[in-house]
């Protein structure tokens, strides 16, 4: 199977920060959060991580359970694992939810 390429655009406000953006494929539309996470307006990347972890687990559960997939949940659980630690660093020092770094 041949993999089809995303095509993405990031947007960024007139200070840099993050404001957007658009991530398409074959079946697939990703509208990114624009502005800080205190109120939700698109997909944020822990939440896309979580929607391909649920996917591996119900590969897991049928015929095409594989040592492959098993190693990818764990992998993407790892990298949620890091955001989320992220996460309470910035609300650790009171920034998340803000553009503050």
């Amino acid at each position: 199977m041949r993999l089809v390429d995303i095509d993405s655009t990031h947007m960024v406000d007139k200070d840099g920060n993050p404001a957007g953006g658009l991530t398409v494929g074959p079946g697939m539309r990703l509208e990114w959060q624009n502005g800080p996470s205190d109120i939700q307006t698109g997909a944020v990347v822990e939440q896309v991580i979580e929607a391909i972890v649920d996917r591996l687990r119900f590969y897991q559960e049928g015929k095409f359970a594989s040592e492959y997939n098993e190693a990818a949940i764990n992998y993407l659980r790892g990298a949620k694992r890091v955001l989320n630690e992220r996460t309470a660093d910035r609300e650790n020092r009171g920034v998340e939810g803000t553009y503050e770094v």
